[in-house]
């Protein structure tokens, strides 16, 4: 059993959670410190094995000698993935899945905006023309029956694909560990299994991207993977914009080879205002934000709980960084 000495607790949050944090690392003392008091942070990590921090780990944290596990309270940890990290082997988790029902919901009003053509109906409304509302709908056909392919099935793809069934839709996953199929998949692959994403590339009507952004995954849906997509497919981006080549998505849909994309990460952002992206047709863009959850704060400790008992119990932390996860070069 790993044993938990001194934690510095420097995340913040409502003081009921903070009680809860506490006794959960309970015998071991926990010191609170704010993340910005350098001089508190470093008295703290003299001390301490175990840090919880409302960001990523810096040289305060790495200056302590002691630090076997260091737990962010957000979801992306590539700025954390420093050499040091992996060479002494600390630890690193991460808060990910705690915006996962809000993301998934995003990617279906992306889905739902696309099909119903809302930007043609508000067009039309505007202009008061009650026979133009007619041409939005059609060739349109609504998500039932439809089929959608999940990249990444994480904790935000596990929820669109909840979601999906709820719509009756046909579920293809693509994930890179292999694992039995979910319950709501209908068909599951597995990149360390040797599958590739060409199935889902043909057969999606809807491709949601959920998947972690690494060396892996760059530029993953490029100009050829557009090109194996139906022409009445659209793509769907939750991932980091970096997941998509940006000018081959601008091709695709100014050249009609897809039906229409949903973004809402980019290559670079904020997006610059002469980006070319802004005026490409059947586009929706939203700024990299998303509703939060109805208990955004509690949702964020879930991990931590979970992983305090598992690494007492030397068991497989969640939300864990590893170096094949590392987007090397930035």
């Amino acid at each position: 059993m790993a044993e938990i000495n001194t934690v510095l607790l420097a995340a913040k949050f409502r003081e009921e959670l903070m009680a809860r944090i506490e006794a959960a690392f309970a015998p071991a003392r926990v010191i609170r410190a704010d993340f910005a008091d350098d001089a508190a942070i470093a008295a703290a990590m003299e001390e301490a094995d175990v840090a919880v921090l409302p960001a990523d780990l810096d040289e305060r944290i790495l200056a302590g000698r002691r630090l076997r596990w260091v737990h962010c309270c957000h979801a992306g940890l590539n700025k954390s993935a420093r050499p040091e990290v992996f060479q002494r082997g600390i630890i690193v988790t991460g808060a990910a899945g705690r915006s996962a029902p809000s993301l998934a919901e995003h990617a279906f009003f992306f889905m739902l905006a696309l099909t119903y053509d809302a930007y043609g109906l508000k067009t039309a409304q505007g202009d008061h023309d009650w026979h133009r509302f007619i041409p939005c709908y059609a060739a349109a056909r609504g998500l039932n029956g439809q089929t959608i392919g999940i990249v990444g099935y994480g904790n935000t793809g596990r929820a669109v694909a909840k979601r999906a069934r709820a719509f009756d839709m046909r579920v293809l996953a693509y994930s890179r560990s292999v694992r039995d199929c979910p319950a709501d998949v209908d068909a599951y692959f597995a990149g360390d299994a040797g599958d590739s994403l060409d199935t889902l590339l043909r057969e999606s009507d809807y491709l949601v991207l959920c998947c972690q952004y690494s060396d892996e995954t760059r530029h993953l849906i490029d100009g050829a993977a557009l090109s194996k997509m139906k022409p009445t497919a659209r793509l769907i981006n939750m991932s980091r914009g970096g997941v998509v080549d940006q000018a081959a998505l601008i091709a695709a849909l100014r050249e009609g080879r897809i039906a229409g994309a949903g973004c809402d990460v980019f290559e670079e952002e904020p997006i610059p205002a002469d980006d070319p992206i802004w005026d490409v047709p059947n586009l929706i863009i939203t700024p990299h934000a998303t509703p939060r959850v109805a208990d955004f704060e509690g949702n964020s400790t879930l991990a931590l709980f979970e992983n305090i008992r598992r690494y007492r119990a030397d068991e497989e932390m969640v939300n864990r960084l590893r170096e094949r996860d590392v987007l090397s070069g930035g």
